[in-house]
Parts: structure tokens; C-alpha cells; sequence
């Protein structure tokens, strides 16, 4: 782009000038808006002291919704101000322009200020083009730091309208602008610059299911988000009472993607990566490709059929008591049928009210004595539960039962061939032991995770009171600290109570990178969204699940029979031409079938491979001169048995950095990476160490290094050691 004149400087001080003033304007109506809203609460609180019931439903609704407007309002400083469109008002009834924003806001005499860019009539500002501009003639994004207009840049949609050639035109165009800029370690909101495709997926239908395709760099990720927000704008009752649920592939992408709602005003909002999905577990660890394919296989949802319905390891075999003049036992046998009995009227944590009355049944069948007969079975229901022995027994083989605890018991080996007889076969039960030895029982990995939610399904939740049909239920804490270890004291208490129930849900589900999801893991997520309506985001070419047929008829379990809408994101808005023409080069070359989208932008700088004796100082100099040549982030991508000494080397380069532009730049900007991580994220430069190896590491890496290649927004080099090729 040809260099600015004075003349074109001079105008668009004036547009930013002419722009500031509203902003402020705009900016002063908000702080009105947050005072009245504060003095909503005041008086709010205030109706609780009238002294009856009333006053404090009062209080209680007012002080909620003042919150929420206060949260609001407080969550839009940030580019609070962002569109405006000037109108042919021979086509569209319109009186001035409309300025376009993250909420809606109202002057003093209620007319409309801002224009929340959810609502039906800032839905022009994303779909208008030039072969169809719907009316507006200028379309503007006003570029802001805070309070500050910084920036405007124009599209001239309609110059044959009415006024056209009374209105000035800056800047190089709001989307190519946005495009250029440096990345940081989050992502940003495009809410000013989203597309007519991307617009037209963020407000599909509700109902159903919403699936958004397309290649890298699309903006799939971003469009989805907006969309959950915008869900949450069009039914703002049934979405926020719900909930909405945005599960992603890791934690690193969820700290990527956590500030674009807040900015957009929406805050009831839940993002879990796959390792947080289950209330009270938190991983970040995923197992050797191998085990994880293992983990995640459809066949794991009958070995944990199988585990949940197995005797607790360790509870006593047999029991045995006199009463009067008979010795009572029940076998090993007869336990077995009692406990298949008990299965066969629900989940194993829901039948500890009949426990206590199932054991004492079958015992008092086999009195047989006249002493213990005449007394009746009142009597010797109360003789038995105030025999410490038996109170001890039905405590301890039947506890209530934490998946975590349950899922530790195929530590044992024999217990796993015994579980898994006929589902596992040798070596998949020699990958699961070794990825269990020696690890702490809170270690666990992300495939776990999804195996610990499909148990806690399975066994169910236990009671949180005691039911009044228990004849143990007043007996248990009497009892408890002295019949069990602290272990069984734990987990005889139940799942946690933060844990969900297989009965919760969410509103909206949105999945992202749904294409890795294992079909373990689609069920755990299926739980979660039965009655909700869903976004899908993906792209089948990036996937490191090895069976895609095994995953989709796990997806279509969990999405059940809801009707679909899908949508189809053909531009690649991330790479430069040039790194995206090396990363589809290489996707044809492996045979990986790629969708590959139009990229739309030019840096004039291809990928550089460098093949090098020194991995040590190939890999120094060309960070040095990669940090060097870009202002944002820079991933440095690596094979996952080479992270802990890459990112070592990055330490200690940067505990001795000289003044060199190099060595002083290895800051937070610079992450050190696995191919798997990267899923989700951009950054502006991104440096491939020994991709040969990442290829190698799995059955999908190959899938796994294209996603590496296209990460990278403007420069790319890869380094590879001679003797690896």
C-alpha cells in the first residue's frame, strides 16, 4: 500500500476526531448506566429490611439483576464502541448513522445510542457487501485502546448511492487491518470484523445442531464463541438458567480462547478443556499415543460395564453368625447372587438404603430354631444390626463407591485380564498397567478422564442423606470411625457433592477441535448436552483420533436425533499465502485429504527449512532471528520427547541474555510446544524443531505436523539435523 499524503493524514485525524466525540459521549452514558444500576442494588438491599417475606424476595431480585447489568456494563469497557454504518435512507428507514457495539445502551430520552451487535438490526453491519450492500452505503470499524479512538477503517459498499460522494474513506479496510496485527498469547473478539459466511453461521437457528467446517485459519474457533454468545443474547433466560458448556482440547487453548466472551458481555459461561470436564478432576496430561488410543476405543465402555459390577477388592468373602440356636452364613456364592440381585435393581451407589434389608432377608431364611422363630424377624432384625459384626460387614462390602477409587482397581493386574477378557487383548492390557504403575492416585491423565465420567455414570450417586428406609442409616456415623480405614471412610461417603449428576445438562453445548474427541470422550460430553442444542467446530484432516468411523458413531450417539445445520468457512483468514501454500503442499503430498481454504493475505516471505550438524544451535539461532523478525508470540513446536530439553534450553538462554536483539527478546512471547498442543491456537512465528519426529510420534502425526504448519500467521521455519532425514 502506497505511503499516506499529508492531505489523507489530515483527514483521518478529522474521522478519528469526529468519532471521538461520540465515543466519549457514548463512554458518559455508560457510567450514567452503571450509577443507576449500582443505585438498583442500594434500594434493593434496602426492601430486605421492611421486615416481611415479600421484602426479601424483593431484595433478592433486584440486587440479581443489578448485578448482572453492573457485570455488563463493567465487561464492555474494552472496545465498547467498534461499528458504525452510514445508510442510503432512500432504501433503509434509518436517521443518521448506526453505530454498532459489544451491549446496547440508550440515551437520557431512551433513544437508541449503541446497537448491541447481536441484535437483528446490526446484523447489516456482518452480511452487507458490495455485490449486495442491503442499504448501507459506509461501513466503518472504529479501531479503540480503551476509551480511545485510535483508528478508523472504511469499506465503501454502495458508492452509486445517494451521499456517497460526500463521505470520506480511510484506511486500508477493517479486515486486512485487523489481519496484520501482531499476536499475544489470547484471543481477541472479531466482533468487528466477522464475515458475511462466518456471519451468516453465528446466527443459524437455535435448534439443533450447528456444525461449523472448514480449514485452519477460518476463524471456526472465534465464530463459535460469538455464537454462544449470541445464544445467550436471542434467549437469555433458557441459556443462562442452563448454562453453556465450550469444552476445547487443552488447557493451554482454553486460557487462549477465555477472554473472547467476558469481552463480549457474556459471563455465564462454563470452559472446560477435555482433562476438566468432570467436576473435581483436573488434568493436563496426555498418555503415549499408543495407551491413548487404547483409552479413548469404544470397547471401554464395557470393560467399565464390567469393572462397576465387580466385588469391592478387599471386602470380606463370606459372613457368618450365630443367632439363638442357628449359625447364619452367607457364602461367597451366596454374596455373588445378592449382589447381582442389587444390581439388577439400579446403579450400584443408589442401592445402599437396601443393603442392610437384602442381607438381613437372606439371613433370617435360614433360621430355622424355635427360639429365634417365635421372637419374630423384628426382633432379630434389631439383634443383628446391634451386632457389631454384622454392622462392620455390611459396611464394608457394600460401601459407596467414588469412580477414582473404582478405577484404581485395575492397578491390578488380575483383575484386569478378568475384566477384560474378551474386550482387551495382551498388549492393550500391558499399555494400561504400565500407564498406571507407579503414578499417584490423583495422577491421572486426560484419556482417564472421560473413563472416571463413564464410572460415575455406571455407579451413579450415592444418597446425600441417609434414606429413611435404611436400617444401617442411623448406625453409620455412629460406626463409621471405628469399623474403617480412612479410605473406606472416604469413599464410603459417596461422590463428592460438587460432582454432576447424569441427570444435569447444559443449555448449549460447544465443542471445539471435535474432530481429536475419542469416542469415550464424545460420551462423557454427550452426558452433558442430551436437551441441549450444540456447536460443533472442525476439521477432519487435523484429527489424532485413528478411527474417525469409531468417533462418528460415537458423535451421533451423543447428538441423538436433532436436526443440523451446517456451515462451511472456505477463507483462511490466519496464514499468509505462503504458509498455507507449504502446509497444503505438504497435506497433498502425505495423502491427508485436506480442506484447503483460500488464503487471502501475502507477506512475500515463504517457510524456510534449514537442515543443520548442531539441533543446540540451530535451534538458538534460528529463535534468535524469528523473535527478531515478528512482534507477537512465537511458538516453538517440538517432538514430545524432546519438550523438558528444548524448554531447558529456552531457560537457560534466557537466565544469560545479552544485549543482543536475539537473546533479550526470549520473554512470555516465546512457548515451547507439542504438535498436540498447538490444536486451536496462532502465533505470529512459529519455528518446527525435527518435524520428521513429530510425523513419527503417532499414527496420526502426520495430520498432527500439518496442524503445526499452519499456525503460523506471518513466518515459519522449520530445523531439522542432518543425520535425521
Amino acid at each position: 500500500m502506497a505511503p499516506p499524503v499529508d492531505g489523507d493524514v489530515d483527514e483521518a485525524e478529522r474521522e478519528i476526531a469526529h468519532e471521538q466525540a461520540f465515543v466519549d459521549r457514548v463512554y458518559r452514558q455508560l457510567e450514567t448506566s452503571t450509577r443507576n444500576a449500582e443505585a438498583l442494588a442500594r434500594e434493593g438491599h434496602g426492601r430486605g429490611t421492611l421486615g416481611h417475606d415479600g421484602g426479601l424476595v424483593e431484595r433478592d431480585a433486584m440486587v440479581f439483576q443489578a448485578a448482572k447489568r453492573i457485570a455488563t456494563l463493567n465487561a464492555a469497557h474494552e472496545g465498547l464502541v467498534f461499528g458504525r454504518l452510514d445508510l442510503d435512507e432512500t432504501k433503509v428507514r434509518a436517521d443518521g448513522p448506526r453505530y454498532i457495539g459489544r451491549i446496547g445502551l440508550r440515551d437520557e430520552n431512551r433513544d437508541s445510542l449503541l446497537i448491541d451487535w447481536r441484535a437483528p438490526a446490526a446484523a447489516v453491519f456482518y452480511q452487507a457487501t458490495a455485490a449486495d450492500p442491503q442499504g448501507v452505503v459506509r461501513r466503518r470499524v472504529l479501531r479503540c485502546a480503551g476509551a480511545r479512538v485510535t483508528a478508523v477503517e472504511d469499506d465503501l459498499l454502495d458508492p452509486e448511492a445517494d451521499g456517497a460522494g460526500d463521505l470520506p474513506i480511510v484506511g486500508e479496510g477493517a479486515l486486512m487491518a485487523q489481519l496484520s496485527r501482531a499476536r499475544d498469547r489470547t484471543m481477541h473478539s472479531i466482533v468487528a470484523t466477522i464475515q458475511a459466511e462466518q456471519d451468516k453461521a453465528i446466527r443459524a437457528p437455535s435448534k439443533g445442531v450447528v456444525t461449523i467446517s472448514g480449514g485452519p485459519g477460518t476463524g471456526k474457533t472465534v465464530v463459535a464463541l460469538h455464537r454462544a454468545a449470541y445464544l445467550l443474547y436471542s434467549d437469555r433466560r433458557r441459556y443462562e438458567t442452563g448454562g453453556v458448556l465450550v469444552v476445547g482440547p487443552s488447557g493451554v487453548f482454553m486460557r487462549y480462547i477465555e477472554r473472547v466472551l467476558p469481552s463480549l458481555g457474556e459471563t455465564a459461561v462454563a470452559l472446560r478443556s477435555l482433562g476438566e470436564v468432570v467436576d473435581g478432576v483436573r488434568s493436563g496430561r496426555h498418555d503415549a499415543p499408543a495407551v491413548a488410543d487404547v483409552k479413548g476405543a469404544a470397547r471401554m465402555a464395557e470393560l467399565m460395564r464390567r469393572l462397576s459390577r465387580q466385588a469391592v477388592p478387599g471386602a470380606p468373602h463370606e459372613f457368618s453368625v450365630f443367632y439363638r440356636d442357628d449359625r447364619l452364613t452367607l457364602s461367597g456364592r451366596d454374596l455373588n447372587q445378592l449382589r447381582r440381585q442389587l444390581l439388577s435393581q439400579g446403579k450400584r451407589n443408589r442401592q445402599l438404603p437396601r443393603v442392610a434389608s437384602t442381607l438381613l432377608d437372606a439371613l433370617w431364611r435360614q433360621v430355622t430354631g424355635e427360639r429365634g422363630r417365635a421372637r419374630g424377624k423384628d426382633e432379630f432384625v434389631d439383634t443383628m444390626l446391634g451386632d457389631r459384626a454384622f454392622v462392620e460387614f455390611a459396611l464394608t462390602w457394600w460401601p459407596a463407591l467414588d469412580a477414582t477409587h473404582v478405577l484404581r482397581w485395575l492397578r491390578d493386574e488380575e483383575l484386569l485380564g478378568r475384566v477384560g477378557e474378551g474386550v482387551l487383548s495382551p498388549e492393550d492390557r500391558a499399555l494400561l498397567t504400565a500407564s498406571w504403575t507407579g503414578r499417584d492416585d490423583r495422577d491421572w491423565s486426560v484419556e482417564d478422564v472421560a473413563l472416571l465420567d463413564e464410572l460415575r455414570y455406571l455407579l451413579g450417586d450415592a444418597p446425600e442423606k441417609p434414606h429413611e428406609d435404611d436400617p444401617l442409616a442411623h448406625l453409620v456415623d455412629e460406626n463409621m470411625p471405628e469399623l474403617t480405614t480412612i479410605t473406606d471412610r472416604e469413599f464410603s461417603r459417596g461422590p463428592a457433592s460438587t460432582t454432576r449428576t447424569e441427570d444435569d445438562g447444559y443449555a448449549h453445548v460447544l465443542v471445539d477441535e471435535a474432530q481429536d474427541l475419542t469416542p469415550m470422550q464424545w460420551r462423557m460430553v454427550g452426558r452433558r448436552g442430551r436437551m441441549a442444542t450444540w456447536t460443533i467446530v472442525g476439521d477432519p484432516a487435523q484429527s489424532s483420533w485413528p478411527v474417525p468411523a469409531h468417533a462418528a458413531r460415537a458423535r451421533e450417539e451423543a447428538l441423538g436425533d436433532k436436526p443440523r445445520h451446517e456451515f462451511h468457512l472456505s477463507t483462511n483468514y490466519r496464514n499468509s499465502k505462503e504458509v498455507y501454500d507449504f502446509a497444503a503442499r505438504y497435506a497433498e503430498r502425505v495423502g491427508l485429504h485436506a480442506d484447503l481454504p483460500q488464503a487471502v493475505r501475502s507477506t512475500g516471505v515463504g517457510p524456510e527449512e534449514r537442515d543443520v550438524d548442531d539441533l543446540h544451535d540451530g535451534v538458538r539461532k534460528a529463535l534468535s532471528e524469528l523473535s527478531g523478525a515478528v512482534e507477537g508470540t512465537v511458538a516453538v513446536v517440538v517432538p514430545v520427547e524432546r519438550r523438558a530439553e528444548v524448554a531447558g534450553w529456552l531457560e537457560s538462554w534466557t537466565e544469560h541474555a545479552d544485549d543482543t536483539r536475539g537473546d533479550a527478546r526470549h520473554e512470555a512471547r516465546i512457548a515451547v510446544l507439542t504438535g498436540l498442543d498447538t490444536k486451536g491456537l496462532e502465533f505470529d512465528g512459529i519455528l518446527v524443531v525435527q518435524p520428521e519426529e513429530i510425523e513419527r510420534e503417532s499414527a496420526t502425526g502426520r495430520a498432527t505436523l500439518y496442524v503445526v504448519y499452519t499456525r503460523a500467521t506471518q513466518r515459519m521455519l522449520t530445523v531439522t539435523t542432518t543425520q535425521s532425514r
